[in-house]
């Protein structure tokens, strides 16, 4: 994923605490602070799933 761009949420603020995301048919997620430490790659399908239930979780604490 060497060649991939990188996102990092605009809801992260300048200390960086937060994960970025390359998104593809692998999806890459790594942390902020720690870019050179590693990635966890899962398929798109199983990222989708992940989004899924923290939409549905966000939803219950309304």
């Amino acid at each position: 994923m060497s060649s991939t761009v990188w996102r990092k949420s605009s809801y992260s603020g300048a200390n960086d605490n937060c994960v970025e995301v390359a998104l593809g048919p692998v999806v890459g997620v790594r942390d902020t602070k720690a870019r050179r430490a590693g990635q966890l790659t899962v398929s798109a399908r199983a990222w989708r799933s992940v989004l899924d239930r923290l939409a549905q979780d966000s939803g219950s604490h309304r």
